[in-house]
């Protein structure tokens, strides 16, 4: 009699949705959007040089490269939902700290980082558990969708909020960490699906990267993600310092992210659009006007508001390419694998957070601020060419692969 009267969500856990994932995205993106803009320019009124907030991003990119490439092994003793909930709580961490400002900055970056790797390894390794190869393009656009407000709402909020006192921002994005966490639960993910019983020990962390490097497919999916993290990391930490630099308003770059995340509601009709066509045409599309526009902007650096301009038109593609360049990757992805992989993955993230600010680093002993736009430009365009060698039909509908298989079967033999 007891037992009916236990509602059924809580009896038996509901199966995690498209829709809930997107819930997820959209609260951990209130997270970070806050501060995506905030942060450099706290490091540099902190700091007051570009080439020593570009050698500390370096220095924090390589920290979080180690911490996410260690986030599998360690889910093998403390279980993905506790991972989960401790990545959660270097974000509050983080958001401590950033209210302390002055050179506190550097260390609040650190766990804000290491936070959003962890978050996304695990995520992504539950989007891999419970959504199909199919929905997975659907998966990523609604996610997407659900967190453009926070992006293009965010950014230049954060900036605004600084005026009244540097720490609101973080009390703000230290809000919605707190909301996350209670989301998460409620959700009861628990550690997504148990593929096999373990045979063995854990493997030492970096054992899967000989799988990852075994598989063309995996490495070119990897460098799309990375190219287009670099791209990013131009527009959300060197635009605001080249506005400032350049005699702009500080709210400029702050501005022009919230602007440009604003079409993250159309990110529906990008679906479209590459469904009527294939993941291919969508990737190389993406690179090639990004890496142009980028090369065009620091060409155009003399005219500080082109500059902004044309790197805003680059990012319309950046936002092009969030939906169709992980696919590559995830589409690869052996089920067996999903925890490793996702972790591999991620790793983009910290990569090109090691390669950017480390290109700007050198970059700067040479060469303005604006040289690292035609340096990130150029990758993007290599990028495009590289996208010329994914399978024509990736990411087509079934009908249509029928179709071409059956159409080279009936081909007279020439």
């Amino acid at each position: 009699m007891f037992e009916r009267s236990i509602p059924e969500w809580l009896r038996h856990s509901p199966t995690p949705s498209v829709r809930g994932f997107a819930v997820l995205s959209a609260l951990e993106a209130m997270i970070r959007g806050f501060l995506v803009s905030v942060y450099p320019l706290a490091m540099y009124r902190a700091f007051g040089d570009a080439a020593l907030v570009s050698k500390l991003y370096f220095l924090i990119g390589l920290l979080s490269l180690a911490a996410g490439l260690l986030v599998p092994w360690l889910t093998r003793f403390l279980p993905r939902r506790w991972m989960y909930t401790a990545g959660v709580g270097l974000a509050l961490t983080g958001c401590g700290l950033g209210m302390l400002g002055g050179q506190w900055i550097a260390l609040a970056l650190l766990c804000s980082t290491i936070a959003t790797v962890t978050i996304f390894v695990c995520l992504n390794a539950y989007v891999l558990d419970y959504i199909t190869r199919a929905d997975l393009g659907r998966s990523e656009t609604l996610r997407m969708f659900y967190a453009a407000f926070a992006w293009s709402v965010g950014p230049v909020t954060g900036v605004w909020l600084m005026q009244f006192w540097e720490g609101t921002p973080f009390v703000l994005s230290g809000f919605f960490a707190l909301v996350l966490l209670g989301v998460f639960w409620v959700m009861r993910l628990g550690n997504g699906k148990l593929i096999a019983r373990a045979r063995g020990p854990a493997p030492n962390p970096l054992a899967y990267l000989g799988r990852f490097f075994a598989q063309p497919r995996l490495i070119a999916g990897w460098l799309f993600a990375v190219l287009r993290s670099c791209g990013w990391w131009v527009y959300v930490v060197y635009l605001p310092i080249f506005a400032v630099q350049s005699g702009l308003s500080d709210q400029v770059g702050g501005a022009a992210l919230s602007l440009t995340n604003a079409l993250l509601f159309t990110t529906p009709l990008m679906l479209r659009w590459m469904q009527a066509h294939t993941v291919r045409a969508t990737v190389r599309l993406g690179f090639f006007v990004s890496g142009l526009a980028f090369i065009l902007a620091a060409l155009a650096s003399p005219f500080p508001w082109g500059a902004v301009l044309l790197l805003m038109a680059g990012s319309v593609f950046l936002i092009l390419l969030d939906i169709a360049g992980g696919l590559p990757f995830l589409m690869a992805v052996k089920p067996s694998e999903r925890t490793e992989m996702s972790a591999v993955y991620s790793s983009f993230r910290d990569v090109s957070g090691i390669l950017t600010p480390g290109a700007a680093w050198i970059v700067l002993l040479v060469a303005p601020l604006s040289g690292i736009f035609s340096v990130v430009g150029g990758g993007l365009i290599a990028m495009w060419l590289l996208a010329g060698r994914l399978h024509p039909l990736l990411g087509a509908a079934n009908q249509e692969r029928l179709a071409a298989r059956l159409s080279k079967r009936q081909r007279p033999a020439e």
